[in-house]
């Protein structure tokens, strides 16, 4: 059974958000209601919440996507001692006549004659596939209070936008209220197309269907902080009645999924920060002591290596992150042509060491098809893990940006269940692995790679 869940926000001008209240209903039930309408109380911190209206409707197969840029000209003036902040709210309309609000641009301030940033949707959104259905932009003046002030309205279609700047894309912007009031009302303003972009979206599952590979690398720090292996207190104690360390839980988690979408499921499994027999320290080393074919066969051969690997070095450090960072971008630099992407998984316990040479790495490796995942493990202070992390905040080395976000951090505490390491495993696959179809698909896209045919589909 699949159940929903809705959570409502507020979010006012400073990104300040308040809970307002939640629903929860099964997919059956809101399939199942009359005409495919389900409204339901929400539940929060005050008595009355509110209500949220949902609705049901099968989705077109169309990708495409659009790009679509506005200007609006002689706008009603709205503000007492200004002029007006306006902004434009465009609705689809559902198969029973309503309308959903879809998009909202951004506010241009204190001006009548606004020019809008381009914005990107899909067709689905914006009309579910369908170039005649209406679709309806409303002009509003922003009110710091909430009270967003209603400057008119017009509708159109994605057949008619699709046409580009031309005169029968500039609309008259309409309020109603006025125009039965005033009898020589024209109109108050006008908003005009200024580009109209349309391209197919290709999906990850497109790529991997055509041929697309997905090569898999597992990183594991042997550093001395983790503890010593034989003691139960160790990050990498082998538990001899079976329940795996972090370490196994993260690779076996991760490694499950990603395996799946590899066809010869051999890995590549590298240590980092160990001491080897004869002394020497090594921040890359083959699982198997095979430098020239590191690779093992599936999840459970990554997991022997790395058993093996632990009877036979010496945990040592420092943490060093750079150099297996490297070792993948090398392979990924050999293959760009969108037939094979790599993703490096790093598990961790510590605070890196080679911090700058990381950020180096990362930087330099944001322009190949690669990603990497790190599982911070243990109850370290992650802190500085954020700064890799750049989902607020693009990385930089040296004054040049991370060209995209190639980086994922989770620390595995943050989801282990009270003795129930499969609940823990499934809920940590699922984080660290939501971001890796779209930063696929941005270096696809970025590089203007589209799935290749089947050899097998029809022409």
């Amino acid at each position: 059974m699949l159940f929903l869940l809705a959570i409502l926000i507020l979010n006012d001008i400073n990104q300040l958000q308040d809970f307002i209240g939640s629903l929860q209903c099964t997919l059956g039930e809101l399939v199942g209601a009359p005409g495919g309408k389900l409204e339901k109380p929400l539940r929060g911190p005050r008595r009355s919440n509110g209500t949220i209206l949902l609705r049901a409707e099968e989705l077109n197969k169309c990708k495409e996507e659009v790009t679509l840029h506005f200007r609006a000209s002689h706008l009603d003036k709205k503000d007492f001692f200004g002029k007006s902040d306006p902004y434009l709210q465009i609705s689809r309309v559902n198969e029973d006549g309503s309308y959903t609000v879809v998009h909202r641009t951004e506010v241009v301030m204190k001006t009548l004659n606004p020019t809008w940033r381009p914005f990107m949707i899909t067709a689905r959104s914006l009309c579910n596939g369908d170039y005649d259905r209406s679709i309806k932009f409303e002009c509003f003046d922003w009110d710091s209070d909430g009270g967003h002030d209603f400057i008119g309205e017009f509708t159109t279609n994605l057949r008619e936008l699709s046409r580009g700047p031309c005169s029968s894309n500039i609309y008259h912007v309409i309020n109603p209220k006025k125009q039965a009031k005033k009898k020589k009302y024209k109109d108050s303003g006008e908003v005009s197309l200024l580009s109209f972009k349309k391209e197919q979206v290709c999906s990850f599952l497109d790529y991997i269907q055509s041929g697309t590979e997905m090569n898999f690398t597992v990183a594991i720090d042997f550093t001395a902080s983790n503890g010593n292996p034989t003691s139960s207190s160790s990050l990498h104690y082998l538990n001899p009645y079976g329940t795996p360390n972090q370490y196994a839980a993260a690779i076996q988690a991760v490694g499950n999924i990603i395996q799946d979408y590899d066809s010869d499921k051999l890995f590549p499994a590298l240590g980092f920060g160990a001491r080897m027999s004869d002394g020497s320290v090594h921040h890359e080393f083959a699982l198997n002591f095979n430098p020239s074919n590191p690779f093992c066969s599936g999840v459970d051969g990554v997991l022997q290596a790395y058993y093996n690997s632990l009877k036979n070095v010496q945990l040592y450090g420092p943490t060093n992150f750079s150099p297996v960072i490297n070792h993948v971008a090398r392979f990924a630099t050999a293959i760009q042509d969108g037939s094979q992407y790599f993703v490096l998984l790093i598990i961790t316990d510590g605070i890196i060491t080679d911090m700058q040479q990381t950020q180096q790495a990362i930087v330099n490796a944001s322009r190949l098809p690669m990603s990497i995942i790190i599982v911070g493990v243990g109850d370290a202070d992650f802190t500085a893990m954020d700064i890799l992390d750049g989902d607020d905040v693009r990385l930089s080395y040296n004054g040049v940006h991370a060209e995209r976000d190639i980086v994922q951090f989770v620390p595995f505490n943050d989801f282990l269940s009270r003795g129930d390491m499969a609940l823990s495993q499934a809920a940590l696959a699922k984080e660290v692995l939501a971001e890796i179809p779209d930063q696929f698909l941005s270096y696809m896209k970025q590089h203007f790679i589209k799935p290749k045919l089947s050899a097998t589909a029809p022409p």
